[in-house]
């Protein structure tokens, strides 16, 4: 596999964000709501945004200033005046609307008009709230940190979550967000989005009985390690046992029904440990690591 290389400094802005937008993806949106001193409201969505604390509770995104002209955009002057923000999740059902927000609308337009959203009083906040969002984080503005002097320079802006309102339809019998009805967009690049649905939608969890440090990858036989059958997920979840099973375990888990078959078959020791790392594959595939181990050590 070739790689290509490029020195930062060569690119454009625009060709650095070409890059970056599509390599670093998906991205969450924040769906800010801001008001400014004279009670003017903006809501905008920006990409460069995630949680960056939970004690405090902090969000941080990134208004850039506009790189055709290096002027500020209305939420990050707003956050100047006003310290405080709203930041709204944006679900499959309303991404169209918010887009529309994006604009470069003059200062006094309200978008909250002009995508059809509803404003929502806040709390504990000036800034409205999206109704139309199922989780609504009222914050406070921390800090603003500017990134650099030229067009297309972030502003990272420090928001502390205050108070938060979510939409019960999306919550499970336990009262926690449920990944499943949520139904979460995010930015790729240029152009694209992604949706997160049930379909593609998994779990990676330490078995309990391997909780704690794992043996690591650099611990594994020579053999599994550069294994031509083994993918790195599958690498992965070897690498999470504490201890490797004994001679004994391996053993017996050898005259069972489902591997005695594959050991006394008539073949050749490069075909017996391509069979076994295949074996050992769809354990691993069904959950069953320790077994999978006893297989590759057999």
């Amino acid at each position: 596999m070739g790689l290509k290389t490029i020195d930062a400094s060569s690119l454009t802005p625009a060709e650095m964000q070409g890059y970056l937008h599509y390599a670093i993806a998906p991205r969450p949106i924040c769906f800010a709501s801001t008001i400014d001193k004279n009670g003017e409201v903006n809501l905008s969505p920006f990409s460069f945004f995630n949680v960056f604390s939970v004690n405090p509770p902090i969000c941080v995104f990134s208004p850039t200033s506009r790189a055709r002209d290096n002027t500020s955009k209305h939420t990050l002057e707003n956050v100047l005046e006003i310290p405080e923000c709203v930041i709204n999740v944006v679900n499959y059902e309303m991404v169209q609307q918010a887009y529309l927000t994006s604009m470069d609308y003059p200062r006094e337009v309200n978008e909250f008009s002009k995508a059809g959203f509803t404003e929502l009083a806040s709390e504990t906040v000036k800034p409205p709230r999206v109704a139309e969002s199922t989780v609504q984080l009222e914050c406070v503005v921390n800090d603003v940190i500017s990134l650099g002097k030229n067009g297309g320079a972030g502003n990272l802006v420090i928001a502390e979550v205050k108070r938060i309102h979510i939409n019960e339809d999306i919550l499970d019998a336990n009262g926690k967000i449920d990944p499943h009805k949520i139904d979460l967009v995010a930015r790729l690049g240029g152009d694209w989005y992604c949706r997160v649905t049930s379909d593609n939608l998994f779990k990676i969890a330490k078995p309990i009985d391997y909780a704690g440090i794992g043996i690591g990858v650099d611990a594994f036989p020579k053999e599994v390690k550069n294994s031509n059958v083994l993918t790195g997920n599958n690498l992965g979840l070897l690498a999470l046992v504490k201890t490797l099973p004994s001679d004994e375990e391996v053993k017996a888990f050898s005259k069972t029904g489902e591997m005695k078959e594959l050991l006394d078959a008539t073949i050749d020791s490069n075909t017996r440990t391509m069979r076994l790392h295949l074996k050992a594959k769809h354990l691993l595939d069904n959950g069953r690591v320790m077994d999978a181990w006893k297989v590759l050590l057999m």
